[in-house]
């Protein structure tokens, strides 16, 4: 793939083509030949009429609109603007969904994953990491030549800005970055007051290659809502600092937080920041877009228990992202096995959870028993716990949710996407 821009970045998502299908994919229907995703939904697939090969990752198109609208409703009725972090799915076509809703950027984490957003049009970029080492920087000099892309990345030490001070005064470039403040036992960011004196002298000294645009944390790795605020806080009294003593390089200033877990305690703090110069306020939830039955889901559940906005928007986020697999044997009275295995579904934060069941020729699916539950899992296998006597067949087909979308996307390069009859109506590519 050539590093020009291959679409204009307000093209809609169906113009927003990533290449050809390859039949080589997993979780595809019959093709004797590479097409385009229009070309595979005008062949009609139907999942239930077992036109895919399974196991199969697809997103229901219900639920994707549903939670894509549902979060940007969110952010507005706070005043935030929305990054949403790509690296949950990696998938162009959706980053162009998500900036088409309103989205301010996308949110992602490594030079490679902005290099493929920018490859399919994305114009903003915000580096959720710190920028290290000679061929990523090059790599990022690259892209900000495009006097059209808005990247910023995070620093959190005077060493760290140094680095990158030389690396772009060379090249006679300026790039934006946003101090990252940290905690103890957490991943990156400032922890304490020298580490913040330091930083700050150094980005006086590289002022004009390096841009202070505002100021960024990652509370996802907090599990009390107190330290939570606490960090939030910190963050709000460190941007304050900052626009006081004018050394923001851009108006207004970026305040940023929120993963999947906190996004509505970040919204409520950093709405309500007054720091004497303008802000805007960056939410970077990422999984909101399939959401699952597993973390997210208990994460959202707290956010609808708390929070009024949440509830006051309408029915939450639902889970669109599903997997899809056949029962390849009933070797024993409680105990199917399902041809799904860690190759195919995350298992980090617990196992797939069955919640379909179709017998092919049947009409629709139906919900499996309460009992029924993932035990095990294999490269290529599940044990799915059942009763003794439950009617379920070899050849019969088992929806599963998943927990973690992440680690589930990352294992599909292709997932169509279907409406409520199970038809397939387009194919989202993955580029991890």
């Amino acid at each position: 793939m050539s590093d020009r821009p291959e679409h204009d970045p307000h093209a809609s998502h169906a113009e927003t083509s990533v290449g050809l299908i390859q039949p080589s994919n997993k979780g595809l229907g019959a093709m004797d030949h590479p097409l385009t995703p229009g070309e595979v939904s005008a062949l009609n697939w139907n999942l239930l009429r077992e036109d895919l090969s399974l196991p199969a990752a697809v997103l229901l198109e219900e639920k994707l609109a549903h939670n894509l609208q549902w979060m940007q409703k969110f952010a507005a009725a706070y005043g935030a603007k929305l990054a949403p972090h790509g690296k949950t799915t990696m998938a162009p076509k959706l980053f162009a969904r998500q900036m088409e809703a309103g989205a301010w950027g996308i949110t992602l984490a490594t030079v490679h994953q902005t290099r493929v957003a920018w490859q399919h049009g994305i114009r903003r970029v915000l580096m959720a990491n710190q920028l290290v080492g000679k061929q990523n920087m090059a790599g990022i000099s690259e892209l900000i030549a495009d006097p059209q892309f808005d990247y910023y990345c995070l620093v959190d030490s005077a060493e760290l800005i140094g680095s990158l001070g030389r690396f772009f005064q060379a090249r006679g470039q300026r790039l934006n970055v946003l101090l990252e403040l940290g905690v103890d036992g957490g991943r990156t960011g400032i922890r304490d007051s020298r580490q913040q004196r330091a930083a700050l002298v150094a980005l006086s000294q590289w002022r004009q290659h390096i841009a202070l645009c505002g100021v960024e944390v990652f509370e996802g790795i907090l599990k009390d809502e107190n330290a939570v605020r606490s960090l939030l806080q910190n963050a709000v009294d460190l941007a304050s600092l900052l626009a006081h003593g004018k050394l923001f390089d851009r108006t207004p200033a970026i305040l940023s937080g929120a993963g999947s877990a906190w996004y509505d305690v970040v919204a409520e703090v950093f709405s309500k920041a007054d720091i004497g110069t303008p802000l805007e306020v960056v939410l970077r939830p990422g999984c909101y877009l399939t959401h699952d039955v597993g973390v997210y889901r208990a994460a959202q559940q707290q956010i609808q228990s708390r929070n009024s906005t949440a509830r006051e928007i309408g029915p939450g986020l639902q889970p669109a992202l599903q997997l899809w697999a056949y029962v390849q044997s009933v070797p024993e009275a409680a105990r199917a096995i399902v041809g799904l295995g860690k190759r195919d579904a995350a298992f980090d934060a617990g196992f797939p959870t069955p919640n379909l069941h179709y017998r092919p020729g049947h009409k629709t699916p139906v919900a499996v028993p309460a009992a029924w539950s993932v035990v095990n899992m294999m490269d290529q296998h599940a044990y799915l716990q059942i009763a003794e006597g439950d009617d379920i067949r070899v050849g019969d087909m088992i929806g599963f949710d998943i927990s973690h979308p992440c680690l589930t996307f990352d294992k599909w390069r292709c997932l169509p996407v279907v409406d409520s009859g199970y038809r397939v109506i387009d194919v989202v590519q993955t580029f991890f």
